[in-house]
């Protein structure tokens, strides 16, 4: 027999072993399955900015344009939802387990809860009650204090210690405000009072939840943090709302504004909170203070064409100062340097793949800086967006 056919006879006959086989899959080992489909950090970024712009935008339509005067009641509603919804997300989801690591107790809660909560529902009559008052494109340049009432309540407070240079790094954002402020055309004093209270409060409630989480047994993400305080505000509010306004208030206004448009408006608070949860634990905190400052120049935007608002060159000029100064505030020199020639060479690597498209992005920037410069000139003092508006829809036919 040949070595041929000694090797086709030994692949004929299986052989024949006394110990035991080895198994060439080890059966303990499941399968590693395929990786499962995320979704892009841009759809949470999209969804927060989206929802945070309409809840804003939601309720300056309801207060002001459906002439719902009832600020105090609105945020009531608002707490209201979210107290049911997260109840019932802690009942029938997993979204709330993280209150399981928490220490809450009756005495943590009386005295760390209560009083956070007391602030948020000021911070939330006086943010909701501006609207009756001020323009969004405004209130939003205000808000840009923010970080620096936040600063000096943490020094207040003890939670960290004062520091000149950064005092000198927030003095920017004030300086950008104080001349977005004086280019403001309807300017309301009472308006302005309510946001300062507003932002007041909010930076007050902000440290205090920060001294309360600097404990590991008080880790709370937004929405487990909104389980705890949002029936806390709910009666607050609801008890200034029983004084203040729900002996003016009839069925008539709420008809008015329709109870479907309620609904839609609750649903936006509360879904706001939980696309917060999703951003945090998909994204940095890098992209929510860009975010932030995107979104705050959306909403200006939004606030031109939606209701004509005017808005003046020297306005433009402080509110840019002014979101310059947070996000160096926010960011620091060194991260802000290293992230701009990051941009500066992503810029250059589209105009190399896209030059047609890069060229028509400059002209379109350069377009509108120009209408802005031009409406901020202008006699009227600002760039009146209804006027533009009106013209149009009477051209195409529209009303």
């Amino acid at each position: 027999m040949g070595a041929e056919d000694k090797t086709r006879a030994s692949g004929d006959s299986p052989r024949e072993s006394s110990g035991p086989v080895l198994p060439t899959v080890n059966p303990d080992v499941e399968k590693s399955q395929p990786p499962k489909a995320s979704l892009h950090p841009a759809f949470y970024v999209a969804t927060w900015i989206g929802l945070s712009s309409s809840v804003i935008l939601f309720n300056k339509w309801i207060l002001s344009t459906l002439n719902f005067t009832f600020p105090v009641i609105l945020t009531t509603y608002h707490m209201v939802i979210a107290t049911i919804m997260t109840q019932l997300l802690a009942r029938y989801t997993t979204l709330l387990d993280g209150r399981k690591t928490v220490k809450m107790t009756g005495r943590v809660y009386l005295r760390a809860i209560v009083p956070i909560g007391f602030f948020f529902s000021l911070s939330l009559i006086c943010g909701n009650i501006t609207y009756l008052y001020l323009s969004v494109a405004f209130i939003q340049m205000l808000k840009a204090t923010t970080p620096v009432a936040v600063l000096l309540s943490s020094w207040a407070l003890g939670v960290s210690q004062p520091n000149l240079r950064v005092f000198l790094n927030v003095s920017v954002i004030v300086v950008g405000v104080v001349i977005a402020s004086f280019g403001e055309i309807k300017f309301v004093w009472i308006g302005v009072i309510y946001q300062i209270g507003g932002i007041a409060f909010e930076a007050l409630r902000l440290t205090m939840v920060q001294r309360l989480l600097s404990s590991a047994e008080f880790k709370m993400d937004p929405l487990v943090s909104l389980y705890y305080f949002a029936p806390v505000c709910a009666l607050i509010n609801g008890a200034v709302a029983l004084v203040w306004e729900v002996p003016r208030v009839s069925m008539d206004d709420v008809y008015n504004v329709g109870l479907v448009t309620l609904l839609l408006n609750g649903a936006c608070a509360f879904l706001l909170n939980v696309s917060v949860v999703f951003l945090i634990g998909k994204t940095s905190s890098l992209v929510l203070t860009l975010c932030g400052v995107l979104k705050d120049v959306m909403l200006v935007a939004a606030s031109m064409i939606i209701w004509g608002t005017q808005v003046t060159a020297l306005q433009f000029f402080g509110y840019s100062i002014a979101l310059g100064g947070m996000v160096y505030y926010k960011l620091g020199f060194e991260a802000i340097k290293g992230y701009a020639g990051e941009a500066g060479r992503q810029w250059a690597d589209f105009g190399n793949r896209q030059p047609v498209l890069r060229r028509i992005s400059i002209i379109v920037f350069a377009l509108l800086a120009f209408f802005v410069l031009l409406g901020g000139f202008a006699p009227a003092g600002g760039i009146d967006t209804a006027a533009y508006l009106n013209e149009a829809k009477s051209k195409v036919g529209m009303s």
